[in-house]
C-alpha cells in the first residue's frame, strides 16, 4: 500500500473536500498552492487551493477571515475552506479565485512601464488595502511577490493574506514583531524593537500606516532595484532612476517616517490614481534606472579576540533570520516559475524571443548588452538599525570587558564582518556594525532548596 501524498506535493487528481488537483504550482514557508477544479465540473475555470503544511495552522483560519470580509476587484475571492484529511491529522486548506499575473518587479523588469503606468498598478494594490483596512484588518506582508500584475492589461491583484491580522484577533507567536519581510517594516515598527529588545511579552500591533509604509518601500524596490534606509548617505529614488515628479511625491509621502504624513491608505489610493490620470507627458516615458558606479569590496577588518568565558550573551548573533526570509530579486522569479516564488500564484515564463530587445528601461538598467544580472541579493543587506544615543534596556553598562567596546555609555562587540550593511538585527555606528552586549542576570535571592535524589 502505497503512503498517503504529502501536502507539498499532491499528484494530479487528488481529491482536496470538493475540489480536484490539476496541478501543484508553487509552495511557500506555511502552504503550497495548487490548481484545482470543482469535483464533477470536469473543464470549470480553475480555482487555486492552498494548502497548508502544517497541520492546524492558525494562520488558514485568520486568513479566511480577511478574505471573507472582501470583495474587491483585486483581491481573490474566497470560495471555500476545509480540512484534508491525514494520517497525521487535518491539513486546513483555503479555495479563492485564480489569479493570473506575475510578480510585480519581474513584471517591471519585463516590460519597462512608464510612470503613469506604475501609478495605476500602485493605485489599485492602495484601493484594494484600503478596502482591507475598513473592515479593521491589515496585510502585514505587502511587497513585490504578494502583488500579481497581469501582462496584458496591467491587472494587479493583492494575495497571501496569511501574514495579516484584524482586530481583536489573538497573537500567533510570541515574538517582539509580527511576521513580515524586514526591508517592509515601518519605522515606528523598529523603534519599538529596539525600545522594547529586552522586554518579554511586548508585542508590536501594526496599523494601516505600516502597509501605507511598506507599499512605499514596494514603489521604491520597483523604480531603483533597491530599498530605502534611514541613513543619511542613502541617496533619494529620483537619483538612482528617472521617473514622474508626481510619482517621486507620492513616493516620499508614503516613505514619510512620521505615520500621520503618509495618510489613510484610501486617501493615498485616490493620490495615486489621480495622479495616473491627469500627470504630464513626462508620466508617459520608460523608467530609467541611472548607472550607479560598482561597490568597492570592504577590506576585512579584525575584530578584537572574544573570551570564550564571557558570561554575557550576543544579542543577535544567533538569531536566525528564518526560512520566511523572502529574497527580493525580480529577474530571478522568472527563472524559478515552477516553483512560484514565496506564496504567490503562478506566472508565465518569459518568452524567449522576446528577451530584452526594444527595452532600454527597468529590464536592461544601462546594462551592456552581454551583461549577465547580478545574483539577487538577500533583503537583509540594504539593512542597518540606526545606532541608539542611549543604552537599551538591559544592556551591559561600562566598565566593558577586553573583548567588548564602550559606544555612548553601552557595551558591544564587533563582528568579524563588521562593514555595513549590518543586517536586520545589528547597529551602524561610524562606518562598523555592532551588537550589543546583554548584561547578565542578576543571581535570585533565594531560591528553594535542593532536594535529594531519593525524594
Amino acid at each position: 500500500m502505497n503512503p498517503p501524498p504529502e501536502p507539498s506535493r499532491l499528484p494530479p487528481g487528488t481529491e482536496v473536500g470538493s475540489w480536484r488537483v490539476l496541478e501543484r504550482i508553487g509552495h511557500g514557508t506555511y502552504g503550497t498552492v495548487y490548481r484545482v477544479e470543482p469535483l464533477g465540473h470536469i473543464g470549470a475555470q480553475p480555482l487555486a487551493l492552498k494548502l497548508a503544511l502544517h497541520r492546524a495552522d492558525p494562520r488558514f483560519e485568520r486568513e479566511a477571515v480577511l478574505l471573507s470580509r472582501l470583495a474587491h476587484p483585486h483581491v481573490p475571492s474566497l470560495h471555500g475552506q476545509g480540512l484534508w484529511a491525514h494520517p497525521s491529522g487535518p491539513f486546513p486548506f483555503l479555495v479563492m479565485d485564480w489569479a493570473e499575473g506575475i510578480p510585480l518587479y519581474a513584471w517591471a523588469l519585463a516590460h519597462s512601464p512608464t510612470s503613469r503606468q506604475v501609478l495605476a498598478v500602485l493605485a489599485q494594490v492602495a484601493h484594494a488595502l484600503a478596502a482591507l483596512h475598513a473592515g479593521g484588518g491589515v496585510h502585514r506582508d505587502v511587497k513585490g511577490d504578494n502583488i500579481l500584475v497581469r501582462p496584458s492589461d496591467f491587472h494587479a491583484t493583492l494575495i497571501d493574506f496569511g501574514a495579516g491580522s484584524f482586530h481583536g484577533a489573538r497573537p500567533l507567536t510570541e515574538e517582539l514583531l509580527p511576521p513580515g519581510t524586514p526591508p517592509y517594516r515601518s519605522p515606528e515598527a523598529l523603534e519599538f524593537r529596539w525600545r522594547f529588545w529586552f522586554q518579554h511579552g511586548m508585542h508590536y500591533a501594526p496599523a494601516p500606516a505600516d502597509d501605507v509604509y511598506a507599499l512605499g518601500v514596494t514603489a521604491y524596490r520597483l523604480l531603483t532595484g533597491t530599498y530605502p534606509s534611514s541613513h543619511p548617505k542613502h541617496p533619494p529614488a529620483e537619483t538612482l532612476a528617472t521617473f514622474s515628479p508626481e510619482l517621486a511625491k507620492l513616493l516620499r509621502r508614503m516613505l514619510s517616517r512620521k505615520p500621520s504624513a503618509r495618510g489613510l491608505m484610501d486617501e493615498v489610493a485616490r493620490a495615486l490614481q489621480i495622479a495616473a490620470e491627469r500627470a504630464g507627458p513626462e508620466a508617459d516615458r520608460s523608467i530609467l534606472r541611472r548607472p550607479q558606479p560598482s561597490p568597492v569590496p570592504a577590506r576585512h577588518r579584525r575584530s578584537p579576540a572574544r573570551s570564550s568565558g564571557s558570561r554575557r550573551t550576543w544579542v543577535g548573533v544567533a538569531v536566525g533570520l528564518g526560512a520566511s526570509f523572502a529574497l527580493q530579486a525580480g529577474w530571478a522569479a522568472w527563472r524559478h516559475a515552477q516553483e512560484g516564488a514565496g506564496m504567490g500564484w503562478a506566472w508565465p515564463a518569459l518568452d524567449p524571443a522576446r528577451g530584452d530587445t526594444g527595452n532600454t528601461g527597468l529590464a536592461k538598467e544601462a546594462l551592456p548588452d552581454n551583461a549577465v544580472p547580478p545574483p539577487p541579493e538577500p533583503a537583509w543587506a540594504r539593512i542597518s538599525l540606526e545606532f541608539p544615543k542611549r543604552p537599551l534596556p538591559s544592556q551591559a553598562r561600562p566598565p566593558c570587558k577586553k573583548s567588548e567596546i564602550e559606544l555612548l555609555g553601552g557595551c558591544w562587540v564587533r563582528p568579524e564582518k563588521s562593514a555595513p550593511p549590518c543586517g536586520e538585527r545589528a547597529y551602524e555606528w561610524k562606518g562598523l556594525c555592532y551588537f550589543p552586549v546583554l548584561a547578565p542576570s542578576p543571581p535570585a535571592t533565594s531560591a528553594p532548596p535542593l532536594k535529594h535524589p531519593s525524594e
